[in-house]
């Protein structure tokens, strides 16, 4: 599956781009094993995604609040850390 990964803020310094397309391994079905899997590819993966816990994404442009929530049919995910504000 071909997926359009877009990075912002912290994350896309760390990944050294702003947006990649990649071709996803069929076991990365969900985004627990994307990250795990951006995580293992490179250095820059393992620095970017070394606390999976506190990327936030959104898939297709609606967030996720759920870690394992599935990748099917997905054409684009975007990474990004915590926002705060005020």
């Amino acid at each position: 599956m071909s997926l359009n990964i877009a990075y912002f803020a912290w994350v896309r310094e760390r990944m050294g781009m702003a947006e990649e397309v990649v071709e996803l391994p069929a076991d990365v079905a969900d985004l627990t094993t994307l990250l795990a899997w951006l995580s293992a590819r490179d250095d820059r993966g393992a620095l970017a995604f070394a606390e999976p816990q506190r990327i936030r994404a959104a898939i297709d442009g609606v967030m996720m609040m759920n870690p394992d929530a599935p990748l099917a049919g997905a054409r684009e995910v975007a990474l990004f850390p915590p926002v705060t504000g005020g």
